[in-house]
């Protein structure tokens, strides 16, 4: 069984944890002609955890953004419709 903990990222573990190395790609995907950055991680890298926490932070600093450029508001979701 996976033990799964919870913290905030603060000083030494932050720097260490921003390993943006060679299992994660950044591709630009096109829809409807709008261009789109997906990153994407190598499964069987040694650096997993890394990476991943990694990808996770850049989606959720972007996902805020979107918001704040909405909403005006960076943890509160667009409206619907």
């Amino acid at each position: 069984m996976t033990k799964v903990v919870v913290t905030k990222l603060e000083g030494k573990t932050a720097r260490k944890i921003g390993a943006k190395g060679t299992a994660v790609t950044i591709r630009r995907v096109g829809k409807d002609g709008e261009m789109t950055s997906v990153r994407t991680i190598d499964s069987a890298s040694k650096s997993f955890g890394k990476d991943f926490t990694w990808v996770f932070g850049a989606n959720v600093t972007k996902a805020r953004e979107e918001n704040k450029r909405i909403t005006g508001a960076p943890d509160s979701a667009p409206p619907k419709g």
